[in-house]
């Protein structure tokens, strides 16, 4: 882009105008946009297809799937309160409430809340059934709950 008169009215350069700085520029916008429409599927190459510039077609594949936001701290909102409500169902194996226990974490962390670890093991200690009591406080007993991961607690939780 350049300035014309003293309006300061911003028109696109001729090709013969570009000096060495905007032809590094539109080089790294084209390397940028190559590495983006490579790397999605057909269906969303449809939503970016009219996207000039590899800012626009980042902005739209982010409103794509994050979606404004309004819709992003909903979604954090909402993935929040499951998290507050988890609780190991009676029918449940200790590998599928971890596996949906991780999920919901995963989901968390791809929106920036990020749960401390200690906090993590200290609540699936809290959310196991009635009949894993007796591991629960071998583990709170042996264990520095500080410094034990979430796999290293369900791999004792197996193995006790």
């Amino acid at each position: 882009m350049k300035t014309v008169g003293e309006g300061a009215v911003t028109i696109p350069k001729t090709r013969k105008e570009y000096n060495d700085t905007d032809r590094k520029a539109i080089e790294k916008n084209l390397r940028a946009k190559k590495i983006l429409v490579c790397g999605i599927g057909p269906d969303e190459y449809n939503h970016i297809s009219a996207c000039q510039s590899d800012k626009e077609i980042w902005k739209a594949l982010q409103t794509a799937h994050e979606g404004t936001n309004q819709v992003k701290q909903s979604k954090i909102d909402i993935l929040t309160t499951e998290y507050d409500l988890f609780k190991m169902k009676e029918d449940e194996s200790i590998q599928d409430m971890h596996t949906h226990f991780t999920s919901i974490i995963n989901e968390l962390h791809s929106f920036g809340e990020v749960i401390p670890r200690n906090k993590l093991v200290r609540k699936i200690l809290s959310v196991l059934l009635g009949s894993w009591q007796s591991k629960v406080n071998a583990i709170t007993k042996a264990k520095d709950l500080q410094k034990l991961t979430i796999d290293e607690l369900i791999g004792n939780i197996k193995n006790l």
